[in-house]
């Protein structure tokens, strides 16, 4: 049995394969995902599990450059803004419109579905290197 923090395979996997500059993404309930970038699905029921906890989990293993996430996340949901400005610690984050940040998904190596249903509760995660 895995001894780490995420328990998840395919998720772990996706981590796994991630190169320099890749992008995951880790939206809540509601972010449509483009047609042709996979898909991991968490979502069991509504706020489970919450985005923040994903994240927690994610970067446990996940080696994070930077991260962008929709304009009105910190005055539509101040608690994940905070959540995430605390998880992400000296990580620069850049904001970018929800409109912005849903065609970027289309990029990513793989957009993880939460269960939260809180607005703007989206996060792009750009892979660093570990040397």
């Amino acid at each position: 049995m895995k001894k780490t923090t995420l328990l998840n395979a395919e998720l772990s996997r996706v981590i796994a394969m991630l190169g320099h500059g890749d992008l995951l993404v880790i939206g809540d309930a509601g972010l449509p995902i483009p047609a042709g970038t996979p898909r991991i699905d968490l979502a069991v029921t509504a706020n489970l599990p919450r985005m923040l906890d994903v994240v927690r989990a994610v970067l446990s293993e996940m080696q994070v450059e930077s991260a962008t996430v929709a304009e009105e996340l910190a005055l539509r949901n101040p608690s994940v803004s905070e959540g995430l400005r605390v998880l992400l610690g000296s990580t620069p984050v850049a904001s970018v419109s929800h409109e912005d940040l849903k065609a970027q998904c289309a990029g990513a190596r793989a957009v993880v579905r939460t269960g939260e249903f809180t607005p703007y509760a989206n996060v792009i995660l750009r892979s660093g290197v570990v040397f």
